[in-house]
């Protein structure tokens, strides 16, 4: 059997590994466009901020390596150029001699990833814009740092890629503003969650313009479409990806909307005998059981093993993804999994949420950090979507969660889990545990809720209640018109308190807001208890100061430890 297969990165190059280890005979060919295959793309931050220090560190494996190994024809600085699949040939250039040249197939695998948009504004050319996506963007972007010399920086586009950027050229020392055109940063938060991201952000020094489009470029400045200057001596644009499937034209193979490879689960395009995974493919949502395009590192390693497996005519599928994903900024940890808020809202999908702050590890064990978790649940308990924003340990409760989510668990699963605990790695009721608590009491009627982005609408006659000891208020801050009476009080004050009004609590985190909810409820009132407490109220409150006076960059109130 031959078989070509269209890039080298982790898709095409996992492909190629695989199927070498099935077929000890067959032919196998990699085309890639570039000079590089199987290199460490998600690493490519790392070295222009210094945390990597060796070039050869970003290349997991030469051509020449990749061929000793496993016997594949490697073939960079070629392109495909075009596919015949009614004659089973491709089209290639090689960009090293300019030949133009044909090569057969009995199997086509396509793996060609996405390229960063990268529209027409007027004046790109006169500033030093930079995309990075392969290792000849960093090393572009590393030189230009170094010779150079930029005091500002701006970063269009507040995703993975852009605010792994942002960090690295603060490390260098540079003055970073960051761009987003929506309301908030990290496209698989919410809003919400984002606060205190924005809050970090601000927090590092950074400009930080939310709701905001870029209109061109001068030579030191970013123009933005309401008329602000943001000055930026370099550009990263970091808008998104597209895929990379134009010379699929006239193949016959199936595209989506945005050019996106439509495929099965097996992988098969619309065409006998052609595959394709990767960036530029579709994937089930686990969840919400749309086919959508998750550029994500992981999912298409996973997708090489299966579509090679299928190619030598092994039993496999490629179920689908939930789209977990994690990503250090400074001393924050940010992750998701499954989906959010805003596309549940979108499809008018039933959901239920709630909102946790936990302790990495136990309270009594020196150097814990803050995490703050939102789960999100079918009203039967279903667990759909988790996000995450804290210090250490954020990224082994993810995974605990997003297991959850890939195979149908509910709150009460995650009650129920068994996690491994000692006082520096945990609490015995582990933060993934108690997300389950607080989810089960609002779907078993325990407690009702309400949220951050409803303090300022709560009805008239309510009673606004602060839970917390007079010392935390005098120390963090306090919510306009709530009253305080410590939990420890409580009892014994009852009569200072009109249970036949609506009766709304909050303490620091939720959890004494709980216990006060309990004992007000079994005395006849309707409560409701602040989700997230009194941190995650603050966390918005200062991010809309923040947005609302440019100046405004310290988050040290919303609970996150914040240094440099």
């Amino acid at each position: 059997m031959k078989i070509l297969i269209v890039g080298g990165v982790a898709g095409g190059a996992g492909t190629a590994a695989r199927l070498r280890r099935n077929d000890e005979n067959a032919e196998i060919i990699l085309f890639e466009k570039g000079e590089y295959i199987s290199f460490a793309n998600c690493g490519l931050p790392y070295y222009i901020g210094g945390a990597i220090t060796e070039r050869e560190a970003l290349q997991l494996q030469t051509p020449e390596a990749f061929h000793a190994r496993f016997n594949v024809d490697v073939r960079v600085n070629n392109e495909v150029l075009s596919v015949n699949s009614a004659e089973k040939t491709v089209s290639v250039k090689n960009h090293a001699t300019g030949e133009t040249y044909t090569e057969s197939y009995d199997a086509l695998v396509l793996s060609p990833g996405a390229s960063p948009i990268r529209p027409p504004f007027d004046g790109i050319g006169k500033n030093h814009v930079f995309t990075l996506r392969n290792i000849p963007d960093t090393y572009a972007i590393y030189d230009h740092i170094a010779a150079a010399k930029p005091r500002t920086a701006a970063v269009i586009g507040a995703g993975f890629i852009g605010l792994e950027m942002a960090e690295n050229l603060a490390d260098r020392g540079i003055a970073v503003s960051v761009i987003e055109g929506a309301d908030h940063v990290m496209a698989p938060l919410d809003g919400d969650m984002a606060h205190l991201v924005h809050n970090r952000i601000r927090a590092a020094g950074m400009g930080l313009y939310l709701g905001k489009k870029c209109a061109g470029f001068t030579e030191n400045t970013v123009l933005l479409e309401s008329g602000e200057a943001v000055p930026a001596d370099m550009v990263i644009l970091s808008i998104g990806v597209r895929p990379e499937t134009a010379f699929l034209a006239g193949s016959g193979v199936e595209l989506g909307a945005r050019g996106e490879i439509l495929v099965d689960e097996q992988l098969r395009t619309s065409v006998p005998d052609i595959y394709a995974l990767g960036d530029a493919a579709t994937v089930t949502n686990l969840v919400s059981g749309a086919r959508q395009v998750i550029p994500l590192a992981g999912p298409a390693n996973k997708q090489a093993r299966i579509v090679a497996d299928v190619i030598c005519g092994k039993k496999a599928a490629y179920k689908g993804s939930i789209g977990t994903s994690v990503m250090k900024f400074f001393d924050m940890t940010v992750a998701a999994a499954g989906e959010k808020e805003e596309s549940l809202r979108a499809a008018g999908t039933a959901f239920r949420k709630s909102y946790t702050v936990s302790a990495s590890h136990a309270g009594y064990y020196p150097g814990g950090t803050q995490m703050f978790v939102k789960l999100l649940y079918s009203p039967e308990g279903r667990v759909l979507g988790a996000q995450i924003v804290g210090g250490e340990g954020v990224d082994k409760r993810i995974d605990a969660l997003a297991i959850a989510i890939r195979f149908g668990m509910t709150v009460y699963d995650l009650e129920e889990m068994e996690l491994a605990y000692a006082p520096p790695f945990s609490s015995a009721k582990d933060p993934v545990n108690m997300a389950g608590f607080v989810a089960q009491n609002l779907l078993e009627g325990n407690v009702e809720l309400f949220y951050a982005e409803d303090v300022e609408s709560l009805p008239e006659d309510a009673v606004k209640l602060d839970v917390r000891n007079p010392e935390e208020l005098a120390e963090l801050g306090e919510i306009p018109g709530f009253v305080n009476i410590p939990l420890n009080q409580l009892r014994q004050r009852l009569d200072e308190i009109d249970l036949t009004r609506p009766v709304y609590v909050t303490c620091q985190v939720g959890l004494r807001g709980y216990v006060a909810a309990r004992i007000l409820a079994q005395k006849g009132a309707k409560v409701y208890d602040l989700s997230g407490g009194y941190a995650f109220y603050n966390a918005r409150r200062t991010d809309l100061a923040g947005r609302a006076d440019k100046g405004g960059n310290t988050c040290a109130a919303c609970g996150m430890q914040i240094t440099r």
